[in-house]
This record gives structure tokens, sequence and C-alpha cells, in this order.
């Protein structure tokens, strides 16, 4: 099979709306004709087994009811159960919860696990939450894809706004409905209820190995490296703390509030103290604000985008001034970007 040349759109036409399982469908297809993949194999790849599309609703505190939209994809499980995180996020939908349960798949295969791809989400901003409203939330999604999920069938995880407690909710919402104790159920838990040591930093640390044998083929050492991380999150804070333990210099990082700079390097160990304090990154003493926008563009060695997929783009890769660009996040470069990089050596 001769590789499909890739399509051309006119410059006159408006760019698309982001798509992300469009996206991901374009790197499939990008890798199948390198492989010369059978065309049946690719078919079968290019969709997700099965798509679960559920209405959440939540008695809020004030006694309203609202109903939220919650997902749960299961890309492939032909080498185990599905595997992938839940995210809380306004902007969930059902092409990205496809999207990322087919990065799931490709990602349990590379690193030789049996586990297959999925993931979920519910469309909320689960800042606005209290507590006991995210703990009703969690549960009742629980329940609507209950039928789905299982150590044998499919295993959730935490993901975007969603932590160890949320998985000792489902844990115990799944276990109490077959009547005893089911720690296989999710992974991410708390440890007191089974949980790994080591899962909370698991990302960042893969991220911290993947960059030294990058700058490791380049014959370059660590040491003095200047870092710029986008999103503070479990992955961002917990990536610039390994990075700044290795010798490299973290120099900016933002979150959804925006951005902070110091060329001379910030003090990690002070800003996540200060992160837990106030909520953000932002005015932390002696930096410089920048916008999530500036701070990929920034002069740096190793740019991590540890956020949401699609940051760099078409619209910004030629801005990009890292030589080496490190994704602690799923699909933060579409292919497009992908190409104009790969051209300028990054």
């Amino acid at each position: 099979m001769s590789p499909r040349p890739p399509v051309k759109r006119k410059t006159s036409e408006p760019a698309a709306p982001f798509d992300p399982f469009a996206m991901a469908s374009a790197q499939l297809r990008r890798v199948a004709d390198i492989m010369r993949l059978d065309e049946g194999d690719f078919e079968v790849l290019s969709h997700p087994r099965r798509c679960l599309i559920v209405s959440v609703p939540l008695r809020q505190d004030d006694g309203t009811v609202r109903v939220y939209n919650g997902y749960r994809v299961q890309h492939s499980l032909h080498r185990g159960p599905g595997k992938g995180g839940i995210r809380y996020h306004p902007e969930v939908t059902l092409n990205e919860v496809k999207a990322l349960a087919m990065w799931m798949t490709w990602k349990c295969a590379v690193v030789g696990i049996p586990y297959g791809g999925a993931k979920g989400g519910i469309q909320i901003d689960p800042n606005a939450l209290s507590k006991g409203e995210q703990e009703r939330l969690t549960r009742r999604y629980t329940y609507e894809i209950i039928e789905i999920i299982g150590p044998e069938h499919d295993i959730p995880a935490p993901d975007v706004n969603t932590a160890s407690q949320h998985m000792a909710w489902i844990m115990d919402t799944y276990s109490m409905t077959h009547g005893h104790g089911q720690p296989g159920v999710v992974t991410g838990k708390p440890i007191t209820v089974g949980g790994s040591e080591g899962r909370v930093d698991a990302t960042a640390r893969g991220v911290l190995y993947t960059t030294l044998s990058a700058l490791s083929a380049l014959r370059q050492p660590p040491t003095g490296r200047r870092v710029v991380v986008q999103g503070f999150g479990n992955v961002g804070s917990n990536t610039a703390v390994l990075f700044a333990e290795n010798d490299f210099q973290v120099v900016a990082v933002s979150d959804v509030h925006g951005g902070i700079l110091n060329p001379r390097g910030l003090d990690i160990p002070a800003l996540v103290a200060h992160t837990r304090k106030t909520g953000s990154v932002t005015g932390f003493p002696g930096t410089t604000k920048v916008s999530n926008a500036e701070l990929l563009e920034l002069d740096c060695d190793i740019l991590i985008p540890a956020a949401l997929e699609n940051q760099i783009t078409a619209a910004n890769a030629s801005k990009i001034r890292a030589r080496i660009v490190s994704e602690a996040a799923n699909g933060p470069t579409t292919p497009e970007a992908d190409e104009i990089l790969h051209k300028r050596g990054v």
C-alpha cells in the first residue's frame, strides 16, 4: 500500500474548529501509512469500540437539580481491560474523550502493558462545586457507567481536575453495588485504601526520564538547561519539582490564571507552597507576568506542555524556541505543528 499524500487545504478557507478526534485520527493515518498497516486493521483502529453518553443529575447544595453530560469511551480492548482517566472540565466533549481513549491505546501498547485504551469525562467546572457536590456527582456518574467498568473490563484513573479522592468515591460506589471491596476497579486511589506509592508523580517522572534520554541523544548535559512548564496541576507541578531536583533551571510556569517568568530560575519548592496557599502561580514574588501564549514562545532549552491538547499549532509552531518539546499533556501538538517543528529540527 503506497502512502497517501496529505490533504491540502486552500489558504482562503477559514480554519475549522479544533477536533481532538480528527487530530488523533490524522496521527493514526500517518503512522499506518509508514507501517503499511493493513487497511482493514486501520479501519478497526479508526473507530472506538464503545462510546457511552450518560446524563449525570446533581442535586446541588441549594437544593436545585442540574444535569451534566458524562462520557466513557473504550477505544480498544484487544490487549486487555480498558485503561484511562476521568476528567472534569467545562470543555469536555465526546470527540475529546474519543481522542484521549485512542491515545491511551497507543500508550499502553508502546510500553508493553496488557491494557487497552479508554477515557472518561464530565462536562463541568469542578471549581464551582463544593466537595459534597463533587462526591454526589462522582458517585452518580459511577452508577451510570458501572455496567462497562470493572477490574476485568475498564479501569478508570485520575485525570484533569480529578484526584485520589474521586477514585476513592468511585471504588466505594462500585464496591457497594457488588457487595464486597473492589480495589482493582480504579488506579490512583489513596494509599490507605490500596493505592500505589509514587503514583502522584509517576507521569512527571516519565517526562523527566524521556527528556534525559533526548538530551543524551543530543549529547547535551542537563545541568543548567532552561525549562518552561505550561500547566501547574498535578503533572506540571511535579514535573517542575523533579526537574529542579535534577539540576535543570525552571524559568517559567503557568496555570489557568496566567504565567510567571524569572530568567534566573524559579524557587520551585517556594512556588509550590505559594500555589497551595493562593491557588495560583500568579503573584509569586520576584517574577514577571506572561500569558500562556507568550510562555510557549519563551527562549528556553526544553518546553513542557502539561495542560490540555491543541496548544502548539500551525499558528505558533514556527515561534517555538525550545530545542526539545517534552509532551506531558495529551495531544498538545497538532499534526500540522509536528511537521513544522520537525522541519526546524525541534
